[in-house]
């Protein structure tokens, strides 16, 4: 394990740095590697100043930290429902806070309101897939899938009559932010203090996890307290794609991508895979940001298309291997 630690931190840690560069050099305006250095020297232009310190990097730190929120919320259902298809957009989690987050929205209330909604949102749509899915037996991989599905496209509706009775001006940035927006993203801080805590929280369970992985009966028998542990992981799960969507909206696949991928290059060791879902999320999403404001400068795609351009296909090949 300390190997495969090493070796994923290794890696991970210097391309999360690079991506975060990436990030503050290139967009509308380019800025080459040796001016964005001056920036943090106080040796940079005043513009080059304001649009690295005051713009990009808030958003690119935003970003990450989204991503890192639902690398691990993927990762942490796909060892729960031992199913790689598990993923908080594709089993409705992202839809349920989207919903409660805009029904908040439309209230007028605070941050912390619509931050609290999305949870809820969250929560409930866990306990819906999974209650629904479960019934009076145990789940099967295409039960919960399409179960999930089903909540989704529930929760779609609703976004749709919310939108349809929402007033005129409001709806070009709720549109926008659903399909996932990191340029509203102006306090990154509260998901960073969320990702942190979350991960640092979860490493020491990383051993019982990789107990979990093998069967509820098998845990059991091991001395795991499979149903708190179950309960646990919904609830953090929920707590942390809703902080994700309060953060940017509704992105999709982050989750599917990042820790299948990580597993076929570091194994299936949870107390590997879980930091480096952590990184790893953050580095695909504030790469793809970067991509959204950079194909088409000066205007900017949803960061949510360009991570179902890549989420799509890896979903169908991992449906495809798993017929």
């Amino acid at each position: 394990m300390t190997r495969s630690f090493l070796l994923a931190l290794g890696a991970l840690l210097p391309a999360s740095v690079l991506s975060v560069l990436v990030a503050l050099a290139y967009g509308s305006v380019q800025i080459p590697f040796p001016d964005l250095l001056s920036v943090f020297f106080g040796e940079a232009s005043r513009l080059h100043s304001t649009l690295v310190l005051d713009l990009r990097l808030p958003r690119a730190l935003a970003a990450f930290a989204a991503g890192g929120l639902l690398g691990l919320a993927g990762a942490l259902m796909q060892v729960l429902l031992r199913n790689p298809l598990a993923d908080p957009y594709v089993l409705g989690l992202s839809g349920g806070a989207s919903v409660g987050a805009l029904l908040a929205m439309l209230a007028g209330l605070s941050m912390f309101s619509v931050s609290a909604a999305a949870f809820v949102g969250a929560l409930l749509s866990t306990i819906l897939v999974f209650g629904l899915a479960h019934g009076t037996g145990s789940w099967t991989p295409t039960r919960l899938l399409l179960t999930g599905v089903v909540v989704a496209a529930g929760w779609g509706a609703m976004i749709s009559f919310i939108l349809a009775v929402s007033p005129t001006a409001e709806l070009p940035g709720m549109l926008y932010w659903l399909m996932g927006d990191v340029s509203h993203a102006r306090n990154p801080y509260p998901a960073w203090g969320v990702l942190v805590v979350v991960a640092l929280l979860a490493l020491p369970f990383g051993r019982t996890l990789n107990v979990l992985a093998r069967g509820p009966m098998q845990a059991a028998a091991l001395g795991v307290a499979v149903r708190p542990v179950e309960w646990t992981i919904y609830v953090v799960a929920a707590l942390i794609t809703a902080t994700a969507v309060t953060q940017v909206g509704a992105v999709g696949f982050v989750g599917l991508i990042v820790p299948h991928m990580l597993r076929l290059i570091f194994g299936n060791d949870q107390r590997v895979i879980l930091p480096a879902s952590a990184l790893g999320g953050g580095i695909l999403l504030t790469l793809a940001d970067t991509l959204a404001r950079t194909i088409i400068a000066p205007e900017q795609l949803p960061v949510g298309v360009i991570t179902a351009m890549l989420g799509v296909p890896v979903f169908l090949f991992l449906l495809y291997r798993s017929r």
